[in-house]
């Protein structure tokens, strides 16, 4: 119970920001909070620099935005700029500066416009996007001598309001207003824009809708349905493989044990290991280390869906996503320790301080190592995704006070909850001989079986969470992904099962770590699956493809700890019952 109401709290903590959020409310010819924040490539969503790397029109005085911890992971920099863009009132070619540009000023813009570069502003808590220019290939030129590279000098603002708030916005960068940057000469020019109000009847609270439009295209939705479909059959064939199982061949052996003949006896092999089948695994300590962090983020995950569905964190929310998966995750701690200790006493009355500590390292550290690698990285390009040394060191300290006293209470509570899972004792002091196998019932091939059928149930869904994460729509619906994540369970939880069974019936005892590497296989066809999608895929460079594979490593390899411990669980939970039904009979 103790650790139900640390879960508890850890929603209604992440559920806090939005109690403390108001909605702005502006009179006519009131200024309205607009930040730069970063521009970047296009096709390379995680190199992005600072807004005034460019020479764009700057404030005498650039001030920084204090930003929080989520905004800082999420890259983003907000800065204040020279727009005037008060509330409900229309400018035509206002004038933002005059800005002189020297050689190597237009050679950084020509480079960006040739890598497609945008930029983005924060206005209102509003997300906007616009490119810095376009280049005409020589083949639309008139001399032929090449491509010609214009640099946007313009652009308009299109503003919806529903009473005194601000409910769109949109920047246009305006094609008829352009700069020819192909040749390295000194110009003068003036940036000016425009904004345009007009009045909607969208209410306030469904303005982010706009940005989740993507999910709802016809293709896409075509696309979620035939998902749908795949999956849902694939459920329906697990399913009906299982009843027969359960119905047909299980109750068979019962009726063979009870009746007692010998020769029928000897065709149920399973029941022979009942001495066996639960003796405590090898490596117990990162076993249980393995259940706790499987355990933790699948918590994390669901809390993340509560507040998804809630509407406290969405794509393009000033960083709200990440700083409720950083709140989350230190805040389930708890869970990891708990979980991992509480099974580590079952079968040892030492080495749950062992396993306390692997469960703190086993996601954590390979996870910042990582971070490590592409912070370095992202400090040597000089681009936003490098975390300050103030920054870190918050994110240290805070992990320090909050998440390892978690972890140590989960831990001193599971040792004392202990529950009995045993349902017959170890009566051998050694194990029983595991027969040989052939190739399709060890290890590999089953975890080939037990990733490759869940794997194809979430393939689609997989690539529209990929174009989402890497690219600048929302190319999934909350609803789908959702439902996406309880198929992926349902089906390794059945596929557990059924490859547990098959592996008793041929009188081999050594499941548990197996039932884990098999249902965590899942991860490994969707790594490969990443792979080919960034080969695929418009990325390029060093820098984005280590910030891709690295954190797609560490995404699949959650998905790893999840899957598995869920596997282990569904196989314990069955070889429990039939185990408890041997006895009875």
């Amino acid at each position: 119970m103790e650790i139900v109401r640390l879960v508890f709290v850890a929603n209604l903590l992440l559920l806090l920001p939005i109690l403390l959020h108001s909605t702005s409310a502006y009179n006519v010819g009131d200024p309205v909070p607009l930040f730069v924040n970063k521009i970047g490539p296009l096709h390379n969503p995680s190199e992005t620099y600072k807004y005034y790397e460019l020479a764009f029109c700057r404030p005498d005085q650039v001030l920084e935005e204090r930003e929080s911890i989520g905004e800082v992971l999420n890259g983003d920099r907000l800065a204040n700029a020279l727009y005037d863009l008060k509330f409900a009132v229309n400018k035509t070619r206002a004038v933002n500066c005059q800005q002189k540009l020297n050689k190597q000023d237009i050679s950084k813009f020509r480079d960006a416009i040739k890598n497609d570069f945008y930029y983005q502003m924060y206005y209102d808590d509003l997300p906007l996007w616009a490119f810095i220019g376009k280049v005409e290939d020589e083949n639309w030129t008139s001399d032929s001598k090449g491509p010609k590279y214009y640099l946007f000098t313009h652009v308009q603002f299109d503003a919806l309001y529903n009473g005194n708030q601000v409910v769109e916005i949109h920047a246009l960068s305006d094609p008829n207003h352009v700069l020819d940057i192909t040749d390295d000469i000194d110009v003068t020019i003036d940036f000016t824009y425009s904004i345009f109000w007009n009045e909607t009847s969208i209410p306030y609270r469904n303005r982010m809708e706009r940005y989740l439009a993507a999910s709802s295209l016809p293709i896409l939705q075509q696309t979620h349905w035939f998902s749908f479909v795949n999956s849902i059959v694939i459920v329906i064939m697990l399913t009906g493989l299982l009843v027969v199982l359960f119905t047909r061949h299980l109750k068979n052996d019962l009726r063979k044990w009870s009746i007692g003949d010998e020769d029928e006896e000897k065709e149920v092999g399973w029941k022979y290991l009942h001495g066996d089948v639960l003796r405590c695994p090898t490596n117990l300590p990162l076993f249980c280390a393995v259940l706790g962090c499987g355990t933790q983020l699948l918590t994390m995950i669901f809390i993340l869906f509560v507040l998804a569905f809630l509407g406290i964190s969405y794509p393009h929310s000033h960083g709200s996503l990440s700083n409720s998966i950083f709140i989350s995750y230190l805040l389930t701690s708890a869970v990891s320790g708990y979980i991992s200790s509480s099974f580590c006493i079952q079968y040892s009355e030492t080495g749950q301080e062992t396993s306390t500590l692997l469960t703190g390292t086993l996601f954590l550290g390979p996870f910042l190592f990582t971070a490590f690698i592409l912070n370095t990285l992202a400090a040597y390009f000089n681009v936003t995704a490098a975390l300050p040394l103030g920054t870190i060191f918050i994110i240290i300290l805070i992990y320090t006070l909050v998440a390892i006293p978690l972890l140590v209470l989960g831990g001193v509570v599971g040792k004392r909850n202990k529950y009995d899972i045993q349902c017959s004792p170890v009566a051998k002091k050694s194990p029983r001989e595991i027969p040989f196998l052939a190739w399709y019932r060890r290890t590999p091939a089953q975890m080939f079986i037990g990733g490759l059928l869940p794997f194809s149930a979430i393939v689609l869904e997989l690539h529209n969470l990929c174009a989402t994460v890497w690219g600048y729509k929302v190319y999934t619906s909350l609803g789908v992904l959702f439902v996406t994540i309880l198929i992926l369970v349902l089906l390794t939880v059945m596929i557990s099962v059924g490859l547990t069974y098959f592996q008793l019936v041929v009188e081999d005892h050594d499941w548990w770590w197996r039932s884990v590497l098999r249902g965590g296989s899942t991860a490994i066809f969707m790594f490969c699956y990443c792979v080919y999608f960034y080969y695929k895929s418009n990325m390029s460079g060093i820098l984005q493809a280590c910030f891709f594979f690295g954190y797609s490593f560490c995404m699949c390899y959650a998905f790893f700890l999840v899957l598995g411990a869920l596997s282990f669980r569904a196989s314990l939970i069955f070889v429990r019952r039939i185990y408890h039904a041997v006895k009875s009979e």
